[in-house]
């Protein structure tokens, strides 16, 4: 490609934005942080032509230039740097037919920044259906700007758009703003004018407004400060810029735009009287849950015992195809078994994205965050404390960062506490694993899967244990706060195959690679601290050969014996066996304690220590899955199976209540700004599990 063009999609939140992103750059799209900031960044590409490719840039959905979030403030930054050092060449205001006027609110004050700027109005294929009609020509004429038609779902207007976005330097720069601030107070806006000729008027006033830091020369800053007013004042300015913006968005739409209701075919009043009703909305959202927790056992099996057997498989090939040495050892005993812990869980995490993607889609989620707001207001949550606990299920980190969107510090400090306590997929592995080896795969009721319902009742339990902390916390903090709840409720639509897909693709390829890459880290330095040892750790395998050669055992009875003697004289196994009497009420043995202490960097780390401890310890030739070794395991106290009822619903409790993910902490000290509340939850959340883990063990055993 010889150009490439930096395009920038903005819009309210519920526009189709993302859909449209995704349409125009599929899986070119990668995602990261803007620079020191814990905000998503999404970018991709897209390729208009034979020499001309664009850089497309999803920004944060808001819906004023005027944000109230962190979030929404990128939007801000990035659109108010000066010409010399925007790296944006064309804007796309994504608005929708339904709600046009106010979508047109925000497209206002962005063509007001003086920017080439493409109006595309989404989902045009339910104007029909709507019986919604627009005039185009005298909307591109009245907002001196260029309007394209588009429906990602039906995938029409997308190659009118990337054609208009080639030809973006024709677009004209217009504003309105120095009108309309004559009518606000020419005198003040005139010589605001004067700061700086590196900004526009109405640049300058979001500068004035927002308090945003910008480098401004001395002379500049001074001249800037001397104009100042009072909040008050800036209040009423704004009130009135919002006004008569709006005046002429009427008078526009009253000429450009008509809906006839009579040649609506909307069902939308009819659903949301069911799918938000007092009794039941709730019954509804609860069988969708029963149905997602459900399917992942039904659906998940066979794919995850074809990937079982086949990392097993690897495992002997592997073994038969490479000389025995350091090398070998290390591939086989750490890197495979390691790996395995983690690509088993995918048909399972990508089964569950795959339903919150579907929901999200629909417009369903949305329901669900108005039917549960009053609930969430009665334990010191806002309503949109929802979104974060809901999210907290996919992962704890975004969930954590999704609390900006959260007015009031009590209830976004509250929410930030709890969120560790929903069932995030870093525990589904743990779960799965768990609740295969101790609960009977057996059918309630005829249909209902006794498995999925335990996985169910686990994703409850962390859901309530959560609304009883933030209780607990609405309590006890002393911080005075207000907050208002808005939610906007999204027209319900079929959710686009290809947007499903790419966020399950995003969000499986996350989990794998992110998940992947600390598990691998964690299995090579588990494979050397359980494949050395101190002192005379190298003559174990002679010593012992030459002893028990003497009482005639078999050759695999010794190599067995040798492997368990020398797991347990490793460096791991001496840890091991130092927290042991710590780990040991709660019906743990040493190397489960090893899989505890190793999971404090990410939970689903659990699964492939076992894998790889339970790999080293076993003899050359076993082959056995990672589920029929850990299921195969004995108490050597108790001669019974290590992963029996009372210690597998330990070890459940355990890991719904504990505090085991140091990006998770990480992110919460960088969201309050302290690190007094991420240890709180370390403290509090690991003091709960060990206790909740004791008393179940002690009780059940």
């Amino acid at each position: 490609m010889s150009k490439t063009i930096h395009v920038a999609l903005v819009g309210n939140p519920n526009t189709g934005k993302t859909s449209l992103f995704n349409a125009l750059t599929g899986l070119t799209q990668k995602v990261g942080n803007y620079p020191g900031i814990t905000v998503e960044k999404k970018q991709g590409w897209c390729t208009l032509s034979s020499q001309i490719s664009a850089h497309i840039t999803d920004l944060p959905g808001t819906y004023s230039i005027n944000p109230t979030s962190l979030d929404e403030s990128i939007v801000l930054e990035t659109l108010l740097l000066p010409a010399d050092q925007k790296a944006i060449d064309v804007l796309l205001v994504v608005a929708e037919v339904e709600n046009l006027k106010r979508n047109l609110l925000f497209f206002s004050q962005v063509r007001d920044l003086d920017i080439p700027t493409i109006l595309v109005i989404n989902m045009a294929d339910q104007m029909e259906e709507k019986g919604i009609s627009i005039d185009v020509a005298k909307i591109e004429k009245e907002l001196h700007t260029k309007v394209v038609l588009t429906s990602v779902r039906k995938n029409t207007g997308l190659e009118s758009l990337k054609a208009e976005i080639e030809k973006y330097e024709e677009l004209p720069k217009h504003s309105d703003f120095t009108l309309l601030s004559d009518r606000i107070d020419a005198n003040y806006f005139s010589s605001l004018q004067k700061v700086s000729s590196r900004y526009g008027r109405y640049q300058l006033w979001l500068i004035a407004t927002r308090n945003t830091s910008i480098p401004f020369s001395k002379e500049e800053k001074d001249f800037f400060d001397g104009l100042g007013k009072d909040a008050a004042t800036y209040k009423k300015y704004q009130h009135k810029e919002t006004i008569y913006r709006y005046q002429r968005i009427n008078t526009l739409l009253g000429e450009a735009y008509d809906q006839d209701f009579s040649k609506a075919r909307n069902l939308r009043g009819k659903l949301d009287r069911i799918f938000t009703h007092k009794i039941f909305g709730y019954l509804i959202f609860f069988g969708i849950l029963l149905l997602i927790f459900n399917s992942i056992f039904e659906w998940a099996t066979v794919p995850m015992d074809y990937i079982d057997g086949l990392f097993a498989d690897i495992s002997e090939y592997v073994k038969g195809v490479l000389p025995d040495g350091k090398i070998s050892n290390l591939i086989v005993d750490g890197i495979i078994p390691g790996l395995g812990g983690v690509v088993i869980f995918v048909p399972q995490i990508a089964i569950l994205f795959l339903f919150i993607a579907i929901l999200e889609e629909t417009g369903y989620m949305s329901r669900v965050v108005f039917l549960m707001d009053k609930i969430m207001r009665r334990f010191g949550m806002s309503g949109k404390s929802i979104i974060p606990l809901i999210s907290g299920t996919a992962c704890a980190i975004p969930a954590v960062m999704s609390t900006r969107t959260i007015s009031g510090w009590k209830e976004r400090l509250i929410t930030i506490l709890v969120v560790p306590f929903t069932t995030c997929s870093a525990r589904l592995p743990v779960y799965t694993i768990l609740i295969a080896m101790v609960i009977p795969d057996t059918k309630v009721l005829g249909f209902l899967n006794l498995q999925g319902l335990t996985l169910l009742g686990m994703y409850l339990l962390g859901f309530f244990m959560a609304i009883l902390a933030a209780y607990i916390l609405h309590k006890i903090l002393a911080i005075k706060t207000s907050s208002l709840f808005v939610a906007e409720m999204p027209q319900y639509k079929l959710p686009s195959p290809k947007n499903v897909l790419l966020e399950v693709y995003q969000k499986t390829k996350s989990f794998v690679f992110g998940a992947g890459k600390i598990i691998l880290s964690i299995s090579v330095i588990l494979w050397f601290l359980a494949t050395n040892g101190p002192g005379d750790y190298a003559n174990i395998e002679q010593n012992l050969t030459e002893k028990w050669q003497e009482k005639s055992i078999s050759e695999k009875d010794l190599e067995q014996k040798v492997a368990a003697v020398q797991l347990e004289k490793s460096y791991i196994g001496i840890m091991g066996k130092t927290i042991e009497p710590i780990v040991k009420p709660l019906g743990y043995d040493w190397k489960i304690g090893i899989g505890i202490i190793t999971s404090f960097a990410a939970r689903e780390v659990f699964v492939g220590t076992l894998a790889t401890i339970y790999s080293v310890g076993s003899d050359a030739e076993d082959t056995e899955t990672i589920k029929e070794k850990m299921a195969a395991e004995i108490n050597p106290d108790t001669g019974e199976k290590q992963f029996n009822f009372p210690t597998g619903v330990s070890l459940l409790l355990f890991y719904a209540f504990a505090m085991q993910c140091i990006a998770t902490l990480a992110i919460v000290k960088r969201e309050t700004n302290s690190w007094k509340w991420p240890i709180l939850q370390l403290v509090g959340m690991g003091i709960l599990a060990y206790v909740a883990a004791l008393i179940s063990y002690q009780i059940l055993k």
